[in-house]
């Protein structure tokens, strides 16, 4: 069972990395701001999910608390360019 886990863990991986480089390719185009922030937090999301998988698949639990972690700082960060962007509109 154990060699099942790890192709699903993998192919699971995999596609996640091909959604962080699809993401990217929409952060480096936009074309608006908001479509960049959304992008950066797509790609912060799937680091998330990747990290879970990684505990799942190693076994080793410091990998949950990277993700959540990474998860508070791009929840922080997501409403701090909200508010930019709410700002910016404003003037």
């Amino acid at each position: 069972m154990p060699d099942l886990l790890d192709t699903a863990v993998g192919l699971s991986l995999g596609l996640l990395a091909i959604a962080i480089v699809l993401a990217f390719v929409r952060l480096a185009r936009g074309p608006s701001l908001p479509d960049r922030v959304v992008a950066l937090d797509l790609i912060a999301a799937t680091v998330v999910a990747a990290s879970v998988l990684l505990a799942l698949g190693t076994g080793l639990a410091v990998f949950i608390d990277v993700a959540l972690a990474i998860a508070l700082v791009t929840f922080l960060g997501t409403v701090a360019l909200a508010r930019a962007i709410e700002r910016e509109g404003e003037s």
